[in-house]
């Protein structure tokens, strides 16, 4: 299903502090961060030539954030930059100075991070990524997951020192409790979904995610027209469309918000015309995007910057999995979590239907950037549903060499 934007506000200008947090400036910032980070290279950018002639447009380009950080996913980006602002904002305070973050392993800042506790709800990957920056800096950390969250999820939490507290019920319910229990402690609370009075952290979150517009912005040789991005809450497709707002202005591209059928906040946001809480029903296998009430924050700057929005069913995304996985025409084998192929899925929706080619603009000499939001980040799973481990649809991309490939008789 497709809806085109019609919100009062489309095309308006972002509220300033929008503008600020999705600004060239703060995406330098973010990237000056991420250079202290072991480990830091940008995630690849994979073309998908044989996609593109298939589906009629000019070319496909899709940004792998399986690789980030060894993370596994974007949210790498956004958890972990607002843990390390967070505690070199306190230190700063406490000393009288601005830090910067080459002072990360000052006596007298890890002395500051280890009397600070930062925690969060999550569905697994933006959880890892506070429990890594808090490990990072030496803070500790308390993570709340929701009754569907994996044990493979939540052992990858564990592994960066984090506690974990399950709580029933869905994603939305954890964060309730994550904030009731936060705000009882005296912990941080570093979410990425935004509520009334709580904002600037989100913000910082979102304003992490730049960063791998940036880069590849500097691996493309010509900028997209046409942008297909999933959400669950809409904080990374909302950071990607402000900041495409804020560098180009009525020159962005076509942009596209992509979510589960079963958990389609911000589609029916956008078709009522504000925020709007969906009812739970059946999970979705989307586990990173089942998420049934936007981020204030999130929905504030797609009213404005995204063009349209749209759903796919758990039948697409796991279709989209085993496509990337098995690709066509020559094209490299990506693995794409459940959720991370949901913008691939997208588009596919639309390149199949010709009403949606035409209301979306969408024609062969479009050029479509896409983002993997995250690999096998539940490595059994994803073998269930693809029929492959990731090592084997990985290993699917190395050349033989010429005595591999000649058979002796």
């Amino acid at each position: 299903m497709l809806l085109l934007n019609r919100h009062t506000d489309y095309r308006a200008p972002l509220d300033a502090s929008d503008a600020n947090m999705l600004s060239v400036e703060g995406a330098r910032e973010v990237e000056r961060f991420l250079a202290h980070r072991d480990g830091y290279k940008a995630t690849p950018l994979v073309s998908l030539p044989g996609l593109a002639r298939e589906i009629g447009v000019a070319s496909i380009h899709l940004k792998d954030e399986g690789h980030r950080l060894g993370l596994g996913s974007f949210k790498g980006l956004g958890g972990a930059y607002a843990v390390i602002r967070l505690v070199l904002e306190e230190a700063g305070r406490r000393l009288g100075r601005v830090l910067d973050a080459s002072e990360l392993q000052l006596p007298e800042v890890k002395a500051v991070a280890r009397g600070m506790t930062v925690s969060c709800a999550t569905d697994g990957n933006h959880g890892r990524s506070v429990a890594h920056g808090a490990q990072l800096v030496g803070a500790k950390c308390v993570i709340f997951v929701h009754s569907g969250v994996s044990d493979e999820r939540i052992a990858a939490i564990a592994r960066f020192g984090a506690r974990t507290i399950r709580v029933s019920g869905n994603y939305d319910d954890s964060v309730a409790e994550a904030s009731r229990v936060a705000a009882d402690k005296g912990w941080i609370t570093v979410s990425d979904t935004s509520w009334p009075g709580y904002e600037r952290i989100p913000g910082i979150v979102m304003q992490g995610y730049t960063a791998l517009v940036s880069e590849a912005l500097r691996q493309l040789s010509e900028p997209p027209t046409h942008v297909f991005v999933q959400a669950g809450v809409g904080g990374v497709a909302a950071a990607i469309a402000g900041h495409f707002w804020v560098l180009a202005g009525d020159n962005r591209p076509f942009f596209t918000v992509v979510e589960p059928s079963r958990a389609a906040c911000l589609f029916e946001s956008a078709r009522a015309g504000h925020p709007v809480k969906v009812e739970h029903e059946a999970s979705t296998v989307m586990a990173m995007l089942e998420c049934y009430d936007p981020s204030l924050v999130a929905w504030r700057i797609l009213s404005r910057a995204a063009d349209a929005f749209m759903t796919v069913d758990d039948e697409d995304a796991i279709s989209v999995m085993k496509l990337l996985a098995n690709p066509v025409d020559g094209d490299p084998a990506v693995v794409a979590g459940e959720s991370g192929g949901a913008g691939l899925a997208g588009l596919l929706k639309v390149a199949s239907n010709q009403t949606s080619r035409s209301m979306t603009g969408l024609g062969q000499n479009a050029r479509v950037f896409l983002i993997n939001t995250e690999g096998a980040t539940d490595p059994r799973l994803y073998e269930e549903l693809v029929g492959a481990t990731p090592a084997q649809v990985t290993g699917r991309n190395i050349v033989p060499t010429w005595d591999e490939k000649t058979s002796v008789s």
